[in-house]
């Protein structure tokens, strides 16, 4: 029982002594990544934890907000290639997710936030030369909020590779080597100048139209005015004429005379008000004339202006075209060279391959000829051969000719004979059927036929002598009994000529 006691205390205080080595504790903004034993670490955030001693480990990470302070180092050209230099600040935080802080571990572990963003500072600063290049440098400067949501668009997708979150991006300042932000403050405040006094003008216009219309209305008022006084004072006149007519025809008169001085008076009045309006009217047009002039004036200095500066900026556009055309046109020499080269690379390949080709086909032809010269030769030789054994065949059987008589000639036509008189009696063994008709006199029918042989016979005997100039009638009577006994026999032939009695 005491052993077990004993055993019992004794896992406790493992147990106790693992907790107390092995207890951790996560703050909100830091990460705690337990590893060695389990596939997968395990990650504290804001909790406590326990690792066991010897067989696993505790790494940190920060998870806070960081600032980056993004600079330009040197100048970025713009899109419209002005060079201008951006400071920014971006807020930046490692994601809370998992998959987040997995990422950011390979990278970031037991680093101090410094650290971190020295890492991040080289990336965001070149997303941001990146977007620089695609806008103009007005869009940046008074556009900096679609600026900034740019530069963050551009940054989260290398970020989001890392585990990093942007949280804002902020532009602070936007410089140019030239001053062309100052041109066009200096534009804008002179724009602003002359709206204010575009207005200015347009009030003291106002304000001398309002004067004149007051003028006029008070001028109109005092006419009126007059014109009652005039016209009650006439009317009390004609009432006190009226009265006195009947009793002071000389009052009347007098009267009347007074009446005709006031409206002398009256006339005279009315021609100096006149002429003061005249007066008036001629000042306010030499007031509106010089209003003109002046607004002339700075109608011409801003004009001016507004050209110097479209000047100003198409001399830069020209200058920035003139770069661009120049790279453009190195860039086609530099192409121009390189398929020059090429083709007179390739033309080199094709002339070697068109002298081996030439070569083989030289060789080949000088075979050809070679052998056609020999078979030549060889054909012309037998030929030669062949002619010379004709010739001499032709010379031999001349020479044998020569020495043939009419006799031997005779017996070589007496030898093809048989085959003459086969060659005659062919047409009538082609007879199928034959119909004799006699006429009763013993001397036609079928005697007619076999009398027509020997008549055929003697006419070839006739041709084959007059051809060749032996009688083959004397040689045929040589083998007659009276040839052979009473020896008559007469040949006559071309050389040959035997008579024997």
């Amino acid at each position: 029982m005491t052993l077990s006691i004993i055993l019992l205390f004794a896992l406790i205080a493992i147990v106790v002594l693992v907790i107390a080595t092995g207890y951790v504790k996560a703050p909100p903004d830091r990460a705690y990544i337990i590893s060695g034993i389990r596939k997968n670490p395990r990650i504290l955030i804001g909790r406590a934890g326990v690792k066991i001693p010897f067989f696993e480990r505790v790494d940190k990470l920060y998870l806070g907000q960081m600032t980056v302070d993004i600079k330009t180092e040197q100048s970025v050209p713009t899109n419209d290639f002005i060079n201008v230099n951006v400071d920014a600040v971006a807020k930046v935080r490692i994601g809370t997710g998992t998959e987040s802080i997995q990422l950011a571990a390979k990278n970031f572990l037991n680093k101090d936030p410094e650290q971190i963003t020295m890492d991040l500072q080289d990336s965001l600063q070149g997303n941001m030369r990146e977007i620089i290049g695609t806008l103009a440098l007005k869009t940046i400067n008074t556009d900096r909020d679609s600026f900034s949501d740019q530069v963050m668009e551009k940054a989260s997708k290398d970020m989001n590779k890392l585990g990093i979150e942007i949280l804002s991006c902020n532009i602070q300042n936007v410089t140019d080597e030239n001053g062309l932000i100052s041109d066009l403050g200096m534009d804008n405040t002179a724009k602003i100048k002359k709206d204010a006094a575009i207005a200015k003008a347009q009030a003291d216009r106002d304000v001398a139209i309002a004067q004149a219309e007051a003028d006029k209305a008070a001028n109109d008022a005092r006419v009126l005015a007059q014109t009652e006084i005039a016209e009650k004072n006439n009317a009390l006149a004609i009432k006190q004429a009226e009265l006195k007519r009947e009793a002071d025809t000389a009052g009347a008169i007098a009267d009347a005379a007074y009446q005709i001085q006031e409206q002398e008076q009256q006339k005279t009045i009315q021609a100096a008000t006149v002429n003061a309006q005249i007066a008036k009217a001629e000042r306010e047009a030499e007031l509106k004339q010089k209003e003109v002039l002046v607004k002339q004036q700075e109608l011409a200095a801003e004009i001016e202006k507004k050209a110097d500066a479209e000047k100003y900026q198409a001399e830069k556009k020209a200058e920035a075209e003139l770069v661009q055309r120049q790279k453009k046109a190195e860039a086609a020499k530099y192409e121009q060279e390189r398929e020059a080269d090429a083709k007179k690379a390739q033309a080199e390949a094709q002339k070697y391959a068109a002298e081996q080709e030439a070569a083989g086909i030289k060789a080949k032809y000088d075979a050809e000829a070679a052998g056609i010269a020999a078979k030549g030769r060889a054909e012309a030789e037998a030929i030669k051969a062949k002619g010379l054994a004709e010739a001499e065949a032709m010379e031999k059987k001349a020479e044998a000719y020569k020495k043939y008589n009419g006799a031997a000639m005779a017996e070589m036509m007496i030898k093809i004979m048989p085959q003459m008189a086969a060659e005659i009696a062919k047409p009538l063994s082609q007879i199928d059927k034959i119909n004799i008709y006699g006429t009763g006199d013993g001397a036609g029918g079928a005697s007619q036929i076999s009398g027509n042989m020997p008549i055929v016979m003697k006419q070839v005997f006739d041709t084959m002598s007059e051809a060749t100039g032996v009688d083959f009638t004397e040689i045929m009577r040589a083998g007659t009994y009276d040839a052979k006994v009473n020896k008559n026999i007469n040949i006559t032939g071309a050389d040959v000529s035997v008579e024997t009695k």
